[in-house]
């Protein structure tokens, strides 16, 4: 597989249920159209990420296939928080966040050679996050492990970001980066297999 994607999360994610991947990082223009909804944005990043990849993947078709995604972090208000510039910016995006509830989007495009035929897919999966009332003390604690600096919303719920965090709706490893269990199936859906997620499931108890 194919993964363009530079984020170790992503790739962690993707070995985690066997696949091997080969990284090739997609550099795009990320900026939000005018007026954009969320999760259009999300959605266009992750094609045109795949859209980069794919003449990497007719070159060498033994990778049989290739994925691109992108997390958001948006308040229900449509406002998209990325990655803070610096530890000020972070603190400013968790006080947003304290004891509101916001929501996580994937945008994940596929791409599968099958016998020659190129088939591609995209769909975007949301998880609403809901953080406890945070106190000038924690926001001050966690902005220090720099943690958030690299992390859209300025947070990582699979680190010490988790104490932020009073209950998820929907899957948990979108929040990390990926929606594991749907990109698998919808990789099985491309490449024609009728169960992938069994054969995953078999390869990880060998």
């Amino acid at each position: 597989m194919i993964l363009a994607s530079a984020s170790p999360r992503r790739r962690e994610l993707v070995e985690g249920v066997g696949l091997v991947p080969t990284v090739m990082p997609s550099t795009i223009d990320e900026t939000p159209q005018e007026g954009e909804d969320p999760e259009h944005l999300v959605r266009r990043l992750a094609e045109g990420k795949l859209e980069v990849a794919l003449p990497h993947l007719l070159a060498q078709p033994q990778e049989r296939t290739a994925l691109a995604a992108d997390t958001i972090v948006w308040t229900p208000d449509g406002q998209v928080l990325g990655k803070p510039q610096g530890p000020e910016d972070a603190a400013g995006m968790l006080r947003a966040l304290s004891g509101c509830t916001h929501h996580v989007s994937t945008g994940v495009a596929c791409a599968a050679l099958v016998e020659g035929e190129l088939r591609t897919t995209s769909f975007v999966e949301r998880t609403a996050v809901t953080f406890h009332e945070l106190t000038d003390a924690q926001i001050a604690a966690y902005v220090a492990t720099g943690e958030p600096l690299d992390k859209a919303g300025a947070y990582g719920i699979q680190g010490e970001g988790r104490l932020l965090v009073s209950r998820i709706e929907g899957d948990y490893f979108n929040v990390v980066g990926l929606p594991v269990s749907r990109t698998v199936r919808e990789l099985g859906q491309l490449l024609g297999e009728k169960d992938l997620v069994a054969s995953v499931i078999q390869r990880s108890v060998r």
